[in-house]
């Protein structure tokens, strides 16, 4: 039984089960259903067999779920775009994706969409998400145009190192293997309430949104304006009912700066599940103190392996033995193996690269051959066979089965969970007139990245340092996430050059 059979299946049990909340607004299982379905039926009507994937662009609104739904049921994989993206680089997906269908739940900008057509909220496009769903009311797609095991069922874009975002495939495959894997791993229960913190752009939202919505679930979206205001975040999360907590390592070190974070807020939480950056083993006392009854899980993996592809129940006995929390053991369907430069195995408990191999790993980059080929390969394991691998860029090592994080190898880090190629910002900040060189380096708090600084060279020195950096910082939103922008930026009359003529960013790290 695939995933979309599942949800079917609690669709015809208990139609008005809620699947989705989000503030005041509620999404049924019957309406997520019907919607969309007769969303599918619009889609296969209007571009036919036309199979590029669809981008569906909004934040959290109950329709993004039903956008995503129809998306896979009229055979087309979706590229789910957040809001918060800024427009050019919303401008460039659309561009390079070459979707011929954008789906705005959100109230899409004023962007180039070329000769995509456009169905969203406003008067100004097209077609109206609801008045598609009244006309096409009753109307079912094909079951034979759903997306099938090896075809692409997402495409999530992440930060890339020429200073273009490049989309992560994951295939139906790939995502039922991990979907299963969670299900049995954390001992999900039917039914649970589940926390959504990250936008659906950040594949952390899909350890969420699948495993709850297979198991007749109900998914609690976080508003990210709710954070801005704790007594309101509060408030809402004291009517929540969530049972499983899915979020960055920071967003719950946020929370527990509030005494008010604990069992007595959240009494029917049992399970939390981390992801996306280093949890500290400080992070675990504090939670273990104030939900007693709850299971705190570390796991990690990149977007390319669909999510996560280790998992480790943090018991007392792991915070007594490490200091720094190993990051788990790895999915029964999956290895890692540790290699050298060479790309030989190396012995237990030795430092190298992590490699991942199995079905997790999705089949490539979207349009990315070359890219691709450096990273996603088919290699003969040992133990799995023919089977695809993808080289993380990540260091580690194994001890006795359980994987230890080292780091990145090349320029990129984790920020507040969030995927950041260094050369993505250096290249946006080396676009803007006046700067004539730059260099970007994360600084680290507890083995974990605080904060990003930058270094530039200006063509000339200004007056008021202060003034340039906040018409710098300026300049980049309009080109970037707020989480790309560097905190800190130092101007210099020149840069630490290396044997290769190359910026050296040694010297400078006493400085970020």
């Amino acid at each position: 039984m695939t995933m979309l059979d599942r949800i079917e299946r609690k669709t015809l049990q208990d139609p008005q089960h809620t699947a989705f909340i989000r503030g005041e607004e509620r999404l049924a299982y019957g309406q997520l259903w019907n919607q969309s379905d007769a969303l599918a039926r619009w889609i296969v009507d209007t571009i036919g067999a036309d199979n590029r994937p669809i981008l569906v662009y909004g934040h959290m609104e109950p329709e993004m779920l039903v956008c995503f739904l129809a998306c896979v049921k009229a055979g087309h994989a979706y590229i789910p775009m957040d809001s918060s993206v800024p427009e050019a680089r919303l401008a460039s997906i659309v561009s390079g994706s070459q979707t011929p269908l954008v789906l705005a739940p959100g109230l899409l900008p004023p962007i180039e969409t070329g000769s995509a057509v456009v169905a969203g909220r406003s008067d100004r496009h097209p077609w109206r998400l609801e008045a598609i769903f009244a006309q096409y009311a009753g109307l079912h797609p094909d079951p034979e145009c759903r997306v099938r095991g090896g075809e692409n069922f997402y495409i999530i874009y992440t930060s890339g190192s020429t200073g273009e975002p490049k989309g992560v495939q994951i295939t139906l495959d790939c995502l039922e293997s991990f979907v299963r894997w969670t299900q049995e791993e954390f001992a999900l229960r039917d039914g649970d309430v589940f926390l959504n913190q990250a936008p659906f752009s950040f594949d952390l939202s899909v350890m969420d949104l699948y495993p709850c919505l297979t198991g007749g679930g109900t998914v609690w979206a976080l508003d990210r304006e709710w954070v801005a205001s704790p007594a309101v975040l509060f408030e809402r999360l004291a009517k929540s009912g969530i049972a499983v907590w899915t979020s960055t390592p920071s967003f719950a070190e946020f929370c527990l700066m509030d005494k008010s974070f604990s069992q007595e807020l959240l009494p029917d939480l049992h399970t939390f599940l981390f992801c996306g950056e280093i949890l500290s083993r400080r992070c675990v006392q504090k939670l273990k103190e104030r939900f007693p009854k709850a299971d705190v899980y570390n796991t990690y993996g990149p977007t390319e392996a669909t999510v996560a592809v280790t998992s480790l129940r943090t018991d007392e006995h792991i915070l007594a033995k490490y200091p720094a929390l190993p990051v788990g053991y790895c999915k029964p369907d999956c290895r890692i193996r540790i290699l050298d430069e060479a790309g030989q195995p190396l012995p237990d408990g030795e430092k190298g690269e992590i490699w991942i191999v199995g079905p997790s790993v999705g089949p490539g980059y979207f349009q990315r051959p070359e890219q691709s080929e450096r990273c996603f390969l088919q290699v003969n394991d040992p133990e799995l066979g023919l089977s695809r691998a993808y080289r993380t860029g990540d260091s580690g090592f194994l001890r006795s089965g359980l994987l230890f994080f080292g780091g990145r190898l090349d320029f990129q880090v984790k920020l507040h969970g969030y995927r950041i190629e260094l050369g993505d910002i250096e290249h946006q900040l080396l676009r803007l007139s006046g700067i004539k060189n730059a260099v970007v380096l994360p600084h680290y708090r507890e083995d974990k990245c605080d904060y990003l600084a930058a270094f530039l060279v200006p063509e000339q020195h200004p007056d008021d340092e202060f003034a340039l950096a906040q018409s710098i910082r300026k300049e980049l939103a309009s080109s970037l996430p707020d989480y790309m922008i560097p905190k800190k930026i130092v101007f210099k009359t020149s840069l630490p050059m290396n044997i290769n003529g190359k910026a050296d960013r040694k010297p400078l790290l006493s400085e970020v």
